[in-house]
């Protein structure tokens, strides 16, 4: 699903490396924590898998494909499969959670019919069926959240990125968004999440990717924050 063989990022030349020779495998259905305090790394990562970013040095394979080197018309394809939640929701204010999940679905040609049916049904998935014609500036960030992760899971991508989804939520918000990330992965969606949040981490025990200064210190399966000193 996810392959990267000794990969290197700089933002300029004269910079240190913000990752250095990371290699790893992430395998179709894998539920995995990139961890490590601020700037190390995590979102660099997340960014060259969706292709916002090229590697200075090395590969990254996803979906078996080098992301460095497809050619621009590729990306939507790339993009498609992928799911993204951000930490800051990124979500039309003024538009409602429904018009916010539909445009996902818009943007991929997708017809009415479809959108009509998918759009409540995903709503519902995250426990929003009685909110989908407010808007999104009169929800709690605890729902705003809940519709950034409607909108990722959508289209039934093959892998869901999320980058500090509970950044900005309380501890038993946080653990509701998790545990929605835990069940879109047992329903077979490959799940990666960009976090610091020790008690999630801890919790969940799922597979660990430990970073520190931009490289790989660490990768164990069902693994806890407190490795990291």
């Amino acid at each position: 699903m996810v392959e990267a063989k000794n990969l290197c990022m700089k933002y300029d030349k004269s910079e240190r490396f913000a990752l250095e020779n990371l290699t790893f495998q992430i395998d179709r259905g894998e539920f995995v924590f990139f961890v490590g305090s601020s700037g190390a790394g995590k979102s660099t990562i997340l960014k060259l898998m969706i292709r916002e970013l090229k590697p200075t040095e090395g590969t990254l394979k996803v979906f078996g494909r080098n992301v460095a080197r497809l050619p621009r018309h590729r990306l939507p394809y790339l993009r498609r499969n992928i799911g993204m939640v951000f930490q800051d929701f990124r979500l039309m204010e003024e538009r409602t959670a429904y018009d916010n999940v539909a445009f996902a679905m818009i943007v991929t040609g997708a017809s009415r019919k479809e959108i009509s049916k998918r759009v409540p049904h995903v709503l519902g998935l995250v426990g929003l069926h009685e909110k989908n014609m407010t808007r999104v500036c009169d929800l709690s960030g605890g729902e705003q959240q809940r519709v950034g992760l409607a909108r990722a899971i959508v289209n039934r991508p093959a892998m869901i990125i999320a980058d500090e989804p509970t950044g900005n939520l309380d501890p038993g918000t946080s653990l509701d968004i998790m545990t929605l990330l835990r069940s879109i992965n047992l329903r077979g969606s490959t799940v990666l999440v960009a976090t610091h949040n020790r008690e999630i981490v801890d919790r969940f025990k799922k597979r660990v990717l430990y970073l520190e200064n931009g490289k790989l210190v660490g990768d164990e399966q069902k693994g806890i924050y407190t490795h990291v000193h």
